[in-house]
């Protein structure tokens, strides 16, 4: 590794005052044996993956890759879904129209809309944007809309009351771009929802060195923290509605099973993720337990953001 990072510039504000932060592999899915390097920015305060793996979405994307899967059978889906449907309802419930537009980016087969529709009758349409063929399939015969692309190529002169960019906005090469698109798409009285990871956290810290699995390595380009997460959202014309710290269980059950992995206890590889392991679930519902009870004490390792318009976005 090049230990001199002068001609390394940060993929969020440009800026090339950084700092090596560590090597990650992908421990997940296995899709590459490449080591790549996560950097922090000392003027934004992102931790930024360099260089970006443009060219390696088909790969680092497999077709089994979770949100391209319907899978709804475990216990702890089940779970989740009910917490989800909690938490949907109270904000849904919060946009006052009659009808009601949903914008899933990064929605996969649609699952969370799903959720949402069953919710309140008050949705009218539901747009997916992901980019993988066969989740588009079941997303349709579901009866959403989907654009097989990114973000910033999606094209529509609708606008949406309801935007959702759950675990997204740190997939994507420019995370400002996407956030102010999703501004020009975004209704008078909508709201953004964004969950997306903080690397200020206990399990962040515990396994900074040894493939935490918020980096969700290679997918995950520029982490954030609070504050470097609601510069950017002013930056963009938005301001929060609320923001709270939720449980990172599955990013401390990636790194516990990836130390069980190196360890020879358990097996895993392309054909096996960690996600699909066994032990995922369980290790997952004990590590949210742990998470929900140090909640009013710690910053937990994800963050959720409600957004709405603000001023008018910097340029």
């Amino acid at each position: 590794m090049d230990n001199n990072n002068s001609h390394i510039k940060c993929y969020h504000c440009g800026s090339s005052n950084n700092e090596f932060y560590a090597k990650a592999n992908d421990i997940e899915y296995f899709s590459s044996n490449k080591d790549y390097h996560y950097y922090l920015c000392n003027d934004c305060e992102v931790l930024f993956i360099y260089p970006q793996p443009l060219n390696e979405l088909q790969q680092i994307y497999p077709a089994n890759y979770y949100s391209f899967n319907d899978d709804q059978k475990s216990f702890s889906f089940k779970i989740k879904n009910k917490l989800d449907q909690l938490f949907f309802k109270r904000h849904v419930r919060s946009i006052q129209k009659k009808e009601i537009n949903v914008l899933d980016v990064g929605g996969g087969t649609g699952t969370v809309c799903d959720t949402i529709k069953a919710i309140d009758n008050r949705i009218s349409k539901t747009q997916i944007i992901d980019i993988d063929a066969t989740a588009e399939k079941i997303a349709t015969l579901k009866g959403h809309s989907y654009f097989r692309g990114r973000m910033e190529d999606f094209e529509t002169e609708q606008q949406f009351d309801l935007i959702l960019m759950l675990n997204l906005i740190e997939h994507v090469a420019s995370p400002s771009a996407v956030l102010k698109k999703a501004t020009q798409l975004l209704s008078p009285g909508g709201i953004i929802i964004i969950q997306t990871p903080n690397y200020k956290s206990l399990d962040a810290s515990i396994f900074r060195h040894k493939n935490w699995g918020g980096y969700h390595c290679p997918r995950h380009w520029i982490i954030f923290d609070k504050k470097s997460f609601l510069n950017m959202a002013a930056n963009c014309g938005l301001k929060p509605q609320s923001f709270s710290y939720t449980q990172g269980a599955a990013f401390w059950t990636v790194s516990i099973l990836n130390k069980l992995h190196q360890w020879k206890l358990i097996k895993a590889g392309a054909e096996k993720p960690l996600v699909y392991h066994p032990l995922f679930s369980i290790i997952s519902m004990a590590t949210a337990a742990f998470d929900f009870a140090r909640k009013p004490f710690a910053p937990l390792s994800q963050m959720l953001i409600v957004l709405k318009h603000g001023r008018k976005p910097n340029s």
